[in-house]
């Protein structure tokens, strides 16, 4: 049996039959007749030989107008004059092809519709010469259900793009209220955060204010109640002529006076310190000539028997605010003598190197304890041991405010009962 002929099976005869016995037995003019497909044959010049029944209805024409015809009046004029150079091409080289792949192909009817088309070409030859079968099918219905799926998947994207940006968009509402609710709690947290300082320092100052009041009562009524009697007493001591008798009271009124003036000179220090109206102002001066004046005054200040030894060390000019450096050391020197038993002797001892400059006031009087020397720099406090010696407590805190504008610093060396050390250090500009 030759390979190369195609084989057909009969299910009647259950067997292969050949393409002429197909022929035989249906006929090939029925197959022509009845296909669904539209169908057209042409020869070598691009005529229309044959056309069956689809390819006729397909095209709005009648039996016996197409045959005879150029096959280019079945194609729109804007393709028409290129398809024949196709055409041409085609019969040069002819094999079974598929045409339009990748590409659209229209057909026009017998009244100018023009409609989309797929097109199958196989070529043949035989006694009568070379021909072309071309066979077409309408794809009107499966354009407009692509049209239909691309409106649709285009319509999908069109909603899914909205949809994404509604979600952009409500992303971005959220995070913004988010922010903003953050920023708010924020804001209440600090705004918490301020009205529980403001009450803290409220509370501070009712307690400052309250310890104030007492102490200034307590301090100014005993001066006071000194003032008085004495000058009661010196009128009668004056009338009887004691002089020692005067003398001594005399004294008291003096020192009661002159401890009410420290205590108000504490007292606007520290109104004029808290309200920054003190700064510092530098200036060169005699380091030893203002160390020697400075404990001169201070030994008129003196109890019984009390000595004020000086110690300079290598004392030079030096620069810093004069006047705030004497307020410090009159502090601190007022402080020793106050706290120092008579014939004690307060040591005052000054060296000054290329770096800084240290003044140390050491007395020999009653100490401090390690408890109140935490607390000893702050308002108003006094040390357990001192509440009978006379003070505001405001003295070491004054010191640290003007060592601070001096950008100097502090230290205690202290023993109960063997006395205090107060060591400042101010650096050279």
């Amino acid at each position: 049996m030759s390979t190369n002929k195609p084989y057909f099976w009969n299910s009647t005869e259950n067997r292969l039959i050949t393409a002429e016995q197909v022929n035989t037995i249906i006929g090939l003019g029925a197959l022509f007749e009845y296909a669904t497909e539209g169908i057209l044959v042409t020869d070598s010049t691009g005529s229309i030989v044959m056309v069956n029944p689809s390819a006729m209805r397909m095209f709005g024409y009648e039996k016996d107008e197409l045959p005879g015809k150029k096959i280019e009046i079945l194609i729109p004029r804007r393709s028409s004059h290129s398809h024949e150079k196709v055409r041409e091409n085609y019969n040069k080289s002819p094999q079974p092809r598929s045409m339009g792949v990748g590409r659209d192909l229209f057909a026009i009817k017998k009244d100018g519709a023009e409609f989309p088309v797929e097109i199958s070409l196989s070529p043949f030859e035989s006694a009568n010469g070379k021909f072309v079968i071309a066979f077409i099918i309408d794809i009107t219905v499966r354009k407009q259900s692509e049209a239909a799926l691309n409106r649709q998947r285009e319509e999908l994207e069109r909603v899914s793009a909205q949809i994404k940006q509604l979600n952009i968009e409500l992303e971005r509402k959220v995070e913004d209220r988010t922010t903003m609710l953050r920023e708010t709690l924020a804001q209440l947290e600090s705004s918490k955060n301020e009205l529980s300082e403001s009450l803290q320092k409220e509370k501070e100052l009712g307690d400052l204010k309250s310890r104030f009041v007492s102490t200034v009562s307590h301090e100014f009524r005993t001066p006071l109640g000194a003032i008085l009697s004495s000058s009661y007493l010196l009128g009668k001591y004056i009338e009887k002529h004691e002089l020692d008798k005067t003398e001594r009271h005399l004294g008291k009124i003096t020192e009661s006076v002159r401890h009410m003036n420290m205590m108000l000179e504490d007292l606007l220090s520290l109104g004029k310190l808290e309200e920054g109206l003190i700064q510092a102002k530098s200036e060169d001066f005699d380091l030893r000539k203002f160390m020697t004046e400075l404990a001169n005054e201070m030994q008129e200040l003196t109890h019984k028997g009390q000595k004020i030894e000086l110690d300079l060390t290598n004392i030079d000019h030096f620069t810093a605010d004069k006047r705030l450096l004497k307020n410090t050391l009159l502090n601190l020197v007022s402080n020793a003598i106050k706290f120092s038993e008579e014939h004690g002797i307060i040591k005052i001892s000054c060296k000054l190197d290329a770096s800084e400059l240290n003044i140390a006031v050491a007395d020999s009087g009653i100490g401090i304890s390690k408890a109140d020397q935490e607390h000893l720099f702050e308002r108003f406090f006094r040390a357990q041991n001192a509440a009978n010696i006379q003070g505001t407590g405001l003295g070491l805190h004054i010191i640290s405010k003007y060592l601070e504008l001096l950008d100097g610093s502090i230290a205690i060396q202290s023993q109960l009962g063997k006395g205090s050390t107060f060591t400042i250090t101010i650096p050279s500009k």
